[in-house]
């Protein structure tokens, strides 16, 4: 089976969505965002938004005010936020994937999974060795 466009990793898109979140949480910094602003920006439905901000309060990433005038801000400073540790807060597979179920009486496919997990975590590793040195400041110059 070949991939189509919908074949991206779920750990892909979250990313991007919670480095947008953040992102933009740096750059309007000193005010409160509410989550259907945020869902705005992202272009997404805002329950999309709300459950990234509730795993990311959890994490200390963000703050939050309650009620009239609330909203969201940074939960910590850009610059202690780095980007491998977001990353690893939301990831839920290997950056390339996972293994599969294949026929375990084909040569290939009995040892296929041995295999991809061993490129798998070496992907990862290196990822994530690239990324522990950029932090969420680094990032957000990029829009100033």
């Amino acid at each position: 089976m070949y991939c189509n466009s919908n074949c991206y990793s779920m750990n892909n898109i979250r990313f991007a969505t919670v480095l947008h979140i953040l992102t933009l949480l740096r750059m309007k910094e000193g005010q409160l965002l509410s989550s259907e602003f945020i869902a705005g920006s992202v272009n997404v439905n805002a329950a999309v938004v709300r459950k990234e901000i509730k795993n990311l309060r959890s994490l200390e990433f963000i703050d939050s005010k309650e009620g009239k005038g609330g909203g969201y801000s940074l939960g910590k400073s850009a610059k202690k936020i780095y980007l491998s540790d977001l990353y690893k807060a939301i990831s839920e597979t290997h950056l390339l994937g996972k293994s599969h179920n294949p026929n375990p009486d084909c040569p290939v496919g009995k040892n296929i999974n041995s295999h991809l997990n061993d490129l798998f975590e070496t992907v990862d590793k290196e990822f994530l060795k690239q990324i522990k040195q950029i932090t969420l400041e680094d990032f957000s110059k990029k829009f100033f």
